[in-house]
């Protein structure tokens, strides 16, 4: 009985911040997420370009690794 009530809590508090927040898309206890118009979103070539930074950054290091 404990576990099921301490889970109804959470989820009470839970509702409790959503239905504090005045704008839901910067609740304090959600990072990163921002509301933008359907028209400002970021291009998915910014996500490809990451990765292959990224994994050409993670070669770059290994080639340092003798064996």
């Amino acid at each position: 009985m404990a576990v099921q009530d301490t889970a109804q809590q959470d989820a009470v508090g839970a509702q409790a911040v959503v239905a504090a927040a005045k704008d839901p898309a910067r609740r304090p206890d959600v990072l990163f997420r921002v509301r933008r118009a359907p028209d400002h979103e970021p291009s998915p070539w910014w996500h490809i370009g990451a990765f292959v930074v990224t994994s050409a950054a993670v070669v770059a290091l290994l080639s340092f690794i003798p064996g």
